[in-house]
């Protein structure tokens, strides 16, 4: 997408993407991830999530990235922090005790800039891409994150009758783009209640383990 679509989305609060608790497949199957105690999750277009909360209430320490600078100001606002703000060139860097937020396009992120990481969560980030930007975005997560285990969350439905985001990502996309990396394994899936627009949807929880 371009990134004025997501601009646009934020600056009229178009947010309907935005969930107003923390995700319950996040607080369901988080175990799954065998973080160590005081580990660090890496959250992709993360937004203003309530899971980054969740994660730190857990003990944990959160590193995101996301394009819209408005989002993460919302983000700071919402847990009563006021961050820290520095110029990384291509990239902001937020960050605060447990926390740090890179605004900008997230494949100007580096392994060097995110720093090492346990696990990523992501719940928003890969459904929120058309298929030729899912092709470079998936690698790149590997790469940044040294294949960390991950917690990953997509959608299916007939794509012909409803356009995304979020789009539909069949399971033998998921298998094509992280199964030379990882061990894949589907933890749950279930039917959206109400589905999008009428439309049936399903949702499934992946678990990406380090091969």
């Amino acid at each position: 997408m371009e990134h004025s679509f997501w601009h646009d989305r934020w600056e009229s609060g178009r947010i309907g993407f935005h969930e107003r608790e923390p995700n319950p497949l996040l607080v369901t199957h988080f175990p799954a991830l065998a973080v160590p105690e005081n580990g660090r999750i890496f959250v992709p277009l993360c937004g203003k999530t309530l899971d980054i909360a969740w994660l730190l209430s857990q003990g944990h320490r959160v590193a995101g990235a996301e394009l819209s600078e408005l989002a993460i100001e919302q983000l700071f606002e919402d847990l009563g922090v006021e961050p820290a703000i520095s110029d990384l060139g291509k990239l902001t860097h937020y960050s605060a005790d447990s926390i740090d937020i890179f605004v900008g396009d997230i494949f100007d992120l580096t392994a060097t800039v995110l720093g090492a990481v346990d696990a990523v969560f992501d719940r928003a980030a890969l459904v929120a891409l058309p298929e030729h930007m899912r092709m470079a975005y998936a690698p790149h997560i590997a790469d940044i994150t040294g294949n960390a285990p991950q917690l990953l969350i997509t959608f299916e439905y007939d794509q012909s009758q409803l356009d995304g985001p979020p789009f539909s990502i069949p399971s033998d996309e998921v298998i094509q783009r992280y199964g030379d990396r990882y061990d894949i394994s589907t933890l749950a899936t279930d039917g959206v209640a109400g589905g999008f627009k009428g439309h049936d949807v399903r949702e499934r929880v992946w678990l990406l383990r380090t091969l």
